[in-house]
């Protein structure tokens, strides 16, 4: 099911306006109008007034002919620690990189996981960007979600529980809640870029955002980390696997690329499961 841009952050000019609307509506519905979107946030409307930690996640490599797909999930320290947090197409990689550790330091916590291309190959694109998603939550220590062991080692800084000192990390189930003590609980919320929720991860928990990367801060934030992780990786597969531009294309079909391929054929790293046409 596609899911529409809510009514509540239609209007909003900035990532920290809207992560900030959303932590608002995260915590209490009513404050920003109630929920809006069939019964798509019932459960969490429940909860008004609980302690709330907005999780922003985000992806990059879905396009590319060569390279894994990667996803970080994170979670600022507050809505307006960096004012400048944007989404990542919108930023030079110049910009991007120098704005990296900044972005990292702004974070409470993140986990950047990937999804490899045998993967890819295997389970078909979206459901490898799913798979990315949840092993980066996964990495921030929710428990239940399908979720083996990657290829390329999860960079993670921090976890849901380290935030909620009256949680154990055992209490992060698979479900919505953290549970501490009787009065203090605490919520997982998901905002996660595009009109879909992520596969295997409870829905309840999430609230999928259309172009949430230049909506949401966090997301903003996830889109960052996500994009410099990858470009670097493919850095390195350049370094590796000369003749093809990575470097520059990121694995993107650029000429460069495709006469790479022509004239040195595919590499370990290359998607088999969706290439143009007249390169078998």
């Amino acid at each position: 099911m596609k899911f529409k841009l809510p009514a509540f952050l239609e209007n909003v000019s900035t990532p920290v306006e809207g992560e900030v609307a959303l932590r608002k509506f995260a915590a209490d519905p009513a404050s920003v109008g109630g929920v809006d979107s069939l019964d798509l946030f019932a459960s969490v409307a429940a909860d008004a007034g609980k302690n709330v930690i907005v999780v922003g996640v985000d992806e990059v490599g879905r396009g590319p002919l060569a390279g894994p797909v990667v996803a970080c999930a994170a979670v600022l320290k507050a809505p307006d620690i960096m004012p400048e947090l944007n989404d990542s197409k919108k930023l030079t990689r110049k910009k991007r990189e120098a704005m990296f550790d900044a972005v990292k330091d702004a974070c409470s916590c993140y986990a950047i996981a990937s999804a490899s291309v045998t993967e890819i190959d295997r389970l078909n694109i979206l459901e490898a960007d799913f798979l990315a998603m949840r092993r980066a939550l996964q990495a921030l220590g929710m428990r239940g979600l399908d979720a083996p062991e990657p290829e390329i080692p999860v960079e993670v800084k921090g976890s849901f529980a380290s935030l909620d000192p009256s949680t154990s990390p055992d209490s992060i189930a698979f479900g919505s809640r953290m549970t501490g003590s009787a009065q203090d609980d605490t919520t997982i919320f998901i905002a996660v870029d595009g009109n879909l929720k992520i596969h295997g991860v409870p829905a309840e928990m999430q609230m999928p955002i259309v172009k949430g990367d230049g909506r949401i801060a966090s997301i903003s934030a996830a889109s960052i980390l996500a994009k410099v992780f990858r470009d670097r990786y493919m850095d390195r597969l350049a370094e590796k696997y000369p003749g093809y531009a990575f470097e520059v294309n990121a694995g993107y079909g650029t000429k460069a690329h495709l006469d790479g391929i022509r004239k040195l054929g595919f590499t370990p790293e290359h998607r088999r499961s969706f290439h143009p046409k007249g390169l078998d």
